[in-house]
């Protein structure tokens, strides 16, 4: 299975997914938990620069902003509020589809700093799919205000990426924020996210399974990512792979389990 010249990259972000063409922009994925400050960190960085619409094929609602950084400019999409990217319901499917194929230049993911262990599964569910990642610990005056104290430079060490924390709706953070994303997005900084090791008789799977994946997927999809969702049977993102993949494709057929359970790709 292979991918067409036109359905990679930066370009895979605007054909696909109807990214407004501004030039040669950065595009900037930005993920959370509901309820985490998400829309407010949104909005600080965008201003009145942005716009509404539905995801294509969706009636998911989509917003778009852009902003201007260090003489650059920057196309910020804001991904729907999610707890996962099971692809279980339309946001957390369109949320999967614009990490894997739209090739995003770097993702914020925005999180509770109240509750960060509650957010950050959806955080180390993002850092399965691509390395590109910064963690925003949002709504910081709030857990201060609740005696919390975080150890930002202890959980970027932890996570293997960047930590900035944030108080989106008074400003506080965002300076560094936006620095730190024209560092990720620019490869300055190369964020090293931590492998989450799984059960041995996982892991097995997954290694036999992964070159299988490589081989079709090329460097386009993380092969660990794609294996570890095939063996838990998620059909949806076969579905995905054949929805961005270029007509004409010849189709393999990857063994998923050794009980021999088959999905065409």
């Amino acid at each position: 299975m292979g991918l067409t010249r036109q359905s990679t990259g930066r370009s895979a972000v605007r054909e696909i997914f109807n990214v407004a063409e501004a030039g040669h922009e950065l595009v900037i994925a930005l993920a959370g938990n509901p309820n985490t400050g998400k829309s407010t960190v949104f909005n600080a960085l965008t201003g009145l620069r942005q716009h509404t619409g539905n995801w294509p094929g969706k009636t998911v609602l989509r917003a778009e902003g852009s902003f201007r950084y260090a003489g650059r400019k920057y196309n910020l999409i804001d991904l729907p509020g999610t707890y996962s990217l099971y692809a279980a319901s339309s946001e957390e499917e369109v949320a999967r589809d614009f990490l894997c194929f739209g090739n995003p230049d770097a993702t914020v993911v925005v999180a509770d700093g109240t509750c960060l262990e509650r957010n950050l599964n959806l955080a180390l569910q993002v850092m399965e799919i691509t390395g590109k990642v910064i963690l925003c610990v949002n709504l910081i005056d709030e857990a201060r205000r609740k005696k919390m104290h975080i150890n930002v430079r202890q959980l970027s060490l932890a996570l293997g990426v960047p930590v900035v924390p944030t108080a989106a709706r008074g400003g506080e953070g965002l300076p560094e924020l936006l620095e730190t994303i024209r560092e990720v997005a620019l490869g300055l900084v190369t964020p090293q996210p931590i492998l989450v090791r799984y059960p041995a008789p996982v892991e097995e799977a997954v290694a036999r399974l992964e070159p299988k994946v490589r081989e079709i997927t090329g460097k386009r999809l993380n092969a660990r990512w794609v294996a570890l969702r095939l063996l838990e049977g998620d059909v949806g993102l076969v579905q995905a792979i054949r929805r961005y993949c270029e007509e004409g494709c010849e189709h393999q057929t990857l063994q998923l389990t050794p009980a021999g359970t088959e999905v065409t790709v």
